[in-house]
C-alpha cells in the first residue's frame, strides 16, 4: 500500500493498495477510482468479490484517512 499525493495539502492524495504475485499487479485499489480493478483473470474474478462486499470497500475507503493522513 501507499500514498501519493503533490502538494503540502491532503486534498489531492490517493491511496492505492496493490495485490501482487510473481511480481505480476493482480488488482488494485485505488481510492480515486473507490473500488478495485482486476488486472489479470483471476484478479478480476477478486475485483468483483471484493467490489460486492460492502464491508471490504468501506474498509479501504477508510485507510486514506487513518494510513495516509496519520
Amino acid at each position: 500500500a501507499k500514498c501519493i499525493h503533490s502538494s503540502h495539502g491532503f486534498s489531492d492524495m490517493v491511496y492505492i493498495d496493490n495485490y501482487i504475485f510473481n511480481k505480476d499487479v493482480l488488482l488494485q485499489f485505488n481510492s480515486t477510482v473507490g473500488e478495485y480493478v482486476g488486472y489479470t483473470e483471476l484478479g478480476v474474478h477478486n475485483a468483483q468479490l471484493f467490489n460486492n462486499n460492502p464491508g471490504q470497500l468501506q474498509s479501504e475507503r477508510a485507510q486514506i484517512e487513518s494510513f495516509c493522513k496519520h
